[in-house]
């Protein structure tokens, strides 16, 4: 196949490394059960010796927590259970101190119904300034009990919640797409871009480096809020209020924002990234990454495909063909905090058969998980992302092999997806269950101080044995594919081609570096051609034997393992 330049922006952001951080569950230094800022400046050693270049806090504003920070009250202070405005400025120094920047979380469609704004929204009444501010209409039917339109929220039930009025009688209704207490902004209003405008100019004088946008492709409303013709299936937004031109030009403006601060700061260097879910259309994928709107959008048509190498052929050739020849990079990731763990996706039994990729995504199932194979397929997965041009995004946990907590009893979830569905949906807590960094399980492995109160969600029996201070071979294996990844310049900036390896494999060169990921369970031996001059420089096996070792003439791949090859 025919090489694929890779002249990728001269950007820190283009080829990082970033650490997904879920502040509540990561570590905890006051002994409430709930991680914080100061917990994680005291567990910086552990990043910087994984060797990121940034971490990504997810939101860690003032918020009631009905979606852990996703419903941020105020966009210009830290959430109390977590710190204050001069905690989060120690721990920007004491990341910068290590050469790790901060990257934060930031989310523009809605903010939480306790939002001072929200508040006095409803208090104003019918017509009011503050009402325009967000979507407001009345009811339908000769008493306005009705929903304005039919409109289903994506994590269930109608997308619209009826108020009081000042004088307490029932009154209009207002939009919220993905629950009641997350209202949507009406970004046509004025006083919402320049409040958001303000908010990233507050964060970036604050040593802030760059900003990860949720939910962009659901700003935006269709002209005259009509009724769907056919609401689509939980989980997915409805297309009309979905890939919206009104969206385009709000991420525009935040381009020209953040594009005016680099000038304005010829130091910095600061970046937009958003999550646009758009499954299986990279059309719509490139609308939303471009030089007027976002420098880079996560790319998750890998994270939601199954373990086959055609699968992942497909996905990694959509984007790089899609982005590669307009100079942009695209960032990559198997976890996040919204979607099973690797290591548990790729250890059931059906991960290599075809399937609804949002299986991936909200939808859990129950089934045997081979864990061990999970950390095996996770790791090699891993490495071979790390290869791939662009940026990679880690999530936290991923590092140390930790699979999905499937067994939490119901009466300790909090996800609003497992509430707003009365369980039908057990949601993204499995994710989200605070780090073992001890052996031990005081202090809840390490997580709080011993003696303190029971982390927010509980950890499972046997914790321990992933944690960093056990520290075993998937995370051994994460610190030397960082090291190698950072001595090896044809990572940053070789040319991408394609190569047969035979078997069941993805196989690409990266300038001297040639990449095989073998995806089948059997063990392979790599052409005398691909192999000559050449040295394995990283492997993902966890538990090598012997006879699979390689020799001056050939390299054996073991199954469900990726190596890198290098030149003398």
């Amino acid at each position: 196949m025919s090489p694929m330049p890779t002249s990728l922006p001269d950007n820190w952001w283009a080829t990082a490394v970033i650490y997904q951080l879920y502040v509540r569950s990561f570590a905890d230094d006051d002994g409430d059960g709930k991680g914080d800022l100061a917990g994680i400046r005291h567990r910086l050693d552990h990043i910087a010796e994984l060797g990121v270049d940034a971490i990504w806090l997810n939101p860690c504003y003032p918020s009631p927590q009905r979606d852990h920070g996703y419903d941020v009250a105020d966009y210009f202070g830290i959430e109390p259970d977590y710190g204050d405005l001069e905690e989060f400025d120690r721990l920007v120094a004491d990341a910068a101190a290590r050469g790790i920047r901060i990257v934060m979380d930031v989310v523009p469609n809605h903010c939480s119904s306790e939002h001072p704004w929200f508040v006095a929204a409803v208090e104003a009444g019918r017509g009011s300034a503050e009402r325009e501010r967000f979507w407001f209409r009345d009811g339908r039917g000769p008493d306005g009990s009705e929903p304005p339109n039919n409109w289903q929220a994506i994590f269930g039930g109608s997308a619209w919640t009826r108020v009081l009025e000042p004088d307490g009688s029932p009154g209009q209704w207002y939009l919220g797409v993905f629950t009641p207490h997350q209202p949507d902004f009406n970004w046509n209003n004025p006083e919402v871009a320049d409040h958001f405008d303000e908010m990233l100019g507050f964060w970036f004088d604050r040593g802030v480096e760059g900003f990860r946008a949720d939910a962009v492709t659901v700003l935006g409303k269709v002209d005259g809020l009509p009724d769907s013709d056919e609401p689509p299936e939980w989980g997915r937004p409805d297309p009309l209020f979905l890939y919206h031109e009104d969206g385009h030009r709000a991420w525009e403006r935040w381009r020209r924002t953040v594009d005016d601060y680099n000038l304005q700061h010829p130091e910095r260097d600061v970046f937009l990234i958003a999550e646009a879910y758009t499954p299986e259309r990279p059309d719509v994928f490139a609308t939303y990454v471009s030089p007027s709107e976002f420098h880079q959008s996560f790319y998750f048509d890998l994270l939601l495909s199954p373990w086959q190498a055609g699968a992942y052929r497909d996905a990694i050739t959509a984007v790089l063909d899609l982005l590669l020849p307009r100079g942009l990079a695209p960032a990559w990731t198997l976890n996040n905090h919204d979607a099973e763990r690797s290591v548990t996706r790729f250890g059931r039994a059906d991960a290599t058969a075809d399937r609804d990729i949002t299986q991936g995504n909200l939808v859990y199932r129950d089934g045997h998980v081979d864990v061990g194979l999970g950390q095996h397929r996770a790791t090699a997965a891993a490495m071979m992302i790390l290869a791939l041009p662009g940026s990679v995004y880690l999530y936290m946990g991923e590092e140390l092999g930790l699979p999905e907590v499937l067994d939490l009893p119901d009466d300790v979830r909090e996800d609003p997806v497992f509430l707003s569905t009365d369980g039908e949906r057990r949601g993204r807590d499995g994710c989200r269950v605070p780090l073992p960094w001890t052996v031990s399980a005081e202090g809840s492995h390490g997580f709080s101080p011993a003696g303190s109160d029971d982390p927010w969600l509980p950890q499972p029996d046997g914790w321990g044995q992933f944690s960093a201070e056990a520290d075993g071979p998937v995370h051994q294996a994460y610190r030397r594919a960082l090291e190698v990844r950072r001595a090896s310049p044809d990572v940053r900036s070789g040319v991408f081609r394609w190569v047969e390896a035979g078997g069941d494999t993805v196989a690409f060169e990266r300038g001297g570096l040639v990449v095989v990921l073998n995806m089948g369970e059997e063990s392979m031996t790599l052409e005398e051609g691909m192999v000559a001059g050449r040295r394995t420089v990283l492997s993902s096996a966890l538990d090598p034997s012997p006879s699979e070792e390689s020799s001056d003439q050939t390299v054996m791949v073991p199954g469900n393992t990726c190596v890198w090859l290098a030149g003398p």
